[in-house]
């Protein structure tokens, strides 16, 4: 089987969750015996520069990158006031991409083309002009309840607003897809039933983002080493930003004040300048770091606040693989068959996230066998060769 892997933003380094994502999906579909080609657009705010293709993507036959502007600007915003199409989308739409497309499709025949996210789905009807082969849309999130959440929890004004007339066009356009796709598949249950509800009823299967687990270093813990707190991701996702803002105001207070000595980093790539002058007692803020599992391996509790957000958190299946104990809110836990409790610990409220700490710091052997737990789920539910396995079978029915 030969299949054409498109993306928005070439994927790559493999320090977020889509990057990631993407890596151990085309690796395991190659290790099934499929041919996989990369196409990928070359985007302004993600650009890959090296004069070489990473060595960690030697496993696919062909890699094309298109050089994409993709900067939000003001005068973009303002205009699509006056368009019915939808601004996060319309971004990626290029003509330069297109014509890469086409020279793909008369280079090969292939058996599928792989859509990794929403945003390259504005190329389908071209696709369809050019190839017989399966459309697949794996969706890594539904985009338009992202910032629906978003919105939710933010104040009232003409940024809500403004963000909401966005949203409104993005939910349309996400919704007129779904009778596009010759097979969905998402990264959870959980976004297979909102599409379901959308009026999806094509052929479709959960495929969730695998994982190599066993190249994830095991972290022992000794019931003596002092807890702390660490929070790693994209410092410019808005979801994250959000969450963070409101641990640091409604649940870091509370925190410190009854546990003075505990200590909480921040990690993670392009975090506004102004995130990392915050001075707050006890928090230390350290954009991106050298080695993202070593961060993760110094704190026996790997915090997610999210409070928006959807698909599968690849930092969290990551941190549950090292043995590290989540504590995390229900949102950021969607699609992870976990147990409050049993491989992770939930929290939704200040009073909740203090709480759960205090759980674990009066009864450190708790620390241990929730890790293990967590590692354990991680191996049997998230391997990628499972999933790969589980999406050619999918292709295969269709073709």
């Amino acid at each position: 089987m030969r299949i054409l892997q498109l993306c928005k933003k070439f994927p790559f380094p493999l320090k977020e969750g889509e990057a990631i994502a993407v890596y151990y999906l085309s690796r395991g579909l190659v290790e099934q015996g499929c041919t996989v080609d990369l196409l990928t657009m070359n985007t302004s705010k993600h650009y890959y520069t090296d004069a070489e293709w990473p060595a960690e993507f030697s496993h696919y036959t062909e890699i094309n990158a298109v050089a994409v502007e993709n900067h939000l600007s003001a005068w973009g915003a303002f205009s699509n006031l006056f368009s019915r199409k939808s601004y996060h989308v319309s971004r990626f739409i290029t003509p330069e991409f297109e014509a890469a497309l086409a020279a793909a499709l008369e280079r090969h025949a292939y058996d599928a083309i792989l859509l990794e996210t929403l945003y390259v789905a504005p190329y389908i009807p071209f696709i369809r002009s050019k190839s017989k082969a399966v459309v697949v849309m794996r969706s890594h999130n539904v985009e338009f309840s992202i910032w629906e959440r978003v919105i939710a929890n933010t104040r009232a004004g003409l940024k809500r607003s403004y963000l909401a007339y966005l949203t409104h066009k993005l939910r349309r356009f996400e919704i007129a897809q779904l009778q596009q796709y010759d097979l969905l598949a998402t990264v959870s249950v959980h976004d297979l039933e909102v599409f379901q509800q959308l009026g999806y009823k094509g052929y479709q299967l959960v495929a969730p983002i695998g994982l190599d687990v066993d190249a994830y270093p095991m972290q022992e813990h000794r019931e003596s080493q002092p807890l702390s707190l660490g929070f790693i991701g994209s410092l410019d996702w808005i979801p994250n930003q959000e969450g963070l803002f409101w641990f640091l105001e409604k649940v870091w207070p509370l925190l410190h004040r009854k546990y003075p000595q505990l200590h909480f980093e921040i990690a993670g790539r392009k975090a506004p300048a102004h995130f990392l002058k915050h001075k707050i007692p006890g928090v230390r803020f350290l954009g991106e770091v050298p080695d993202a599992n070593t961060f993760v391996a110094q704190h026996p509790i790997s915090l997610v606040p999210l409070r928006s957000g959807s698909g599968l958190k690849v930092k969290i299946l990551e941190a549950m693989a090292m043995e590290r104990v989540v504590l995390a809110t229900s949102i950021a836990m969607e699609g992870i068959l976990a147990k409050d409790g049993q491989q992770a610990l939930f929290a939704n409220t200040p009073e909740e996230f203090v709480r759960q700490f205090t759980l674990l710091q009066e009864n450190p052997q708790l620390v241990p066998k929730l890790a293990k737990a967590a590692r354990n789920l991680v191996k049997s539910e998230f391997d990628y060769r499972d999933v790969a396995k589980k999406l050619i079978a999918g292709i295969e029915r269709l073709e």
